[in-house]
């Protein structure tokens, strides 16, 4: 089974199984094997289906190891601009 074939747009996207979501599938590009997902407080960025750790219920595991460097520092400041309690 190729990895795009459980993703769908909406899934939110993780680092790690259990981990915070930093963003969400926009697009499923099977002809490119990519998909395009948006990461809060940076935008779209288009990643390999190489990259996927694991697709499942809703729910995309990216692999670390996998990412460029710009994607990597826009997941880390994915969470910088929420206020805490809401």
């Amino acid at each position: 089974m190729d990895k795009l074939s459980t993703v769908g747009i909406g899934d939110q996207v993780y680092l790690t199984e259990g981990g915070e979501e930093f963003g969400a599938v926009r697009e499923v590009e099977r002809a490119t094997n990519e998909i395009v997902i948006y990461v809060e407080n940076a935008g779209d960025f288009t990643v390999s289906a190489e990259a996927i750790h694991s697709a499942h219920d809703g729910k995309v595991i990216l692999d670390r190891s996998r990412l460029d460097e710009r994607l990597s520092r826009a997941i880390a400041r994915a969470h910088e601009r929420e206020e805490p309690g809401l």
